[in-house]
C-alpha cells in the first residue's frame, strides 16, 4: 500500500491500457485518422484508459441523458454514449464544424448515432438556452480552460441531486503547481479546481488519470 500515486511512465502506460477494456477498431481508428487531420490538437483527444472509464462510470452511475461540453472528433461522445441505455440521450456541444464533422462520421460507424444530438456554437451560450432545471445525470466537461467555471455554474443547476460532473486536464500537464506559469489556460484550470473545493453543493476528486480527470457529484 502506497499513500502517494505513482506516475506513469510510456511502459506502465501501456500496461495499463492493455489491463483495461480494449479499444476497438471504431476508436483506434478515430485516434489515427484524428492525428493525421489535426496534427497540432490530437492531444485535446481522450487516452484509452480515459474512454473505458467513462463509458464503465456512465453504465454504473444509470446516466440516461448525458451533457457534453466539448465533443472534438467524437471519442468522447461514442465512449459516453455506449455506456447508455438504448433511449439514453446524450448532448454534445462543441463549436467547430470541421472537428465534429469527423464525429458524425463515427458516432454512425459506431451504431450511436442515434443518441446523440449536436449542437454547433458557444457552449455557453447553449447551456444557457437550456431550462434551468435538473436534466441531467452526468456531464462530461472538456473544452476550453479559461471558461470551465463558467460552464460549471450553468451546469451544476441542470444536474440532477446524484448526478456526477466528469472535468478534464484538471492538472493541466502538471502546470497547476508551477507558481511561475500565469497563463490564462492554467489559472483557468486553476480556479475551477479551487471553485470546486469551495461549492458546498458537490462531493468531488481530483484523479490522477490523464491529465487529471476531476469526478464531482452533486449533493
Amino acid at each position: 500500500m502506497t499513500r502517494t500515486t505513482e506516475g506513469l511512465g510510456p511502459e506502465l502506460h501501456a500496461y495499463v491500457v492493455a489491463h483495461s477494456e480494449p479499444v476497438d477498431d471504431v476508436l483506434a481508428d478515430l485516434a489515427e485518422e484524428t492525428a493525421e487531420l489535426f496534427p497540432s490538437h490530437k492531444g485535446m483527444q481522450i487516452g484509452p484508459e480515459q474512454g473505458a472509464f467513462t463509458t464503465l462510470l456512465t453504465r454504473i452511475c444509470g446516466a440516461r441523458d448525458v451533457v457534453e461540453v466539448g465533443t472534438f472528433t467524437g471519442y468522447s461522445s461514442i465512449c459516453l454514449a455506449r455506456g447508455l441505455p438504448e433511449d439514453g440521450t446524450l448532448l454534445a456541444l462543441d463549436i467547430s464544424d470541421e472537428w465534429t464533422s469527423v464525429a458524425r462520421r463515427y458516432w454512425e460507424r459506431a451504431g450511436v448515432a442515434d443518441r446523440i444530438t449536436l449542437t454547433l456554437g458557444p457552449a455557453l451560450d447553449s447551456l444557457r438556452a437550456l431550462p434551468r432545471e435538473p436534466l441531467f445525470d452526468l456531464a462530461f466537461l472538456d473544452a476550453d480552460k479559461e471558461g470551465y467555471v463558467a460552464y460549471w455554474e450553468e451546469l451544476i443547476p441542470r444536474l440532477r441531486p446524484g448526478g456526477l460532473v466528469l472535468a478534464d486536464n484538471t492538472l493541466s500537464h502538471g502546470r497547476v503547481v508551477d507558481h511561475d506559469n500565469t497563463s490564462a489556460h492554467v489559472q483557468g484550470i486553476r480556479d475551477f479546481n479551487d471553485r470546486l473545493v469551495a461549492d458546498d453543493r458537490v462531493t468531488q476528486v481530483l484523479l490522477p488519470v490523464g491529465d487529471g480527470l476531476t469526478l464531482a457529484r452533486r449533493n
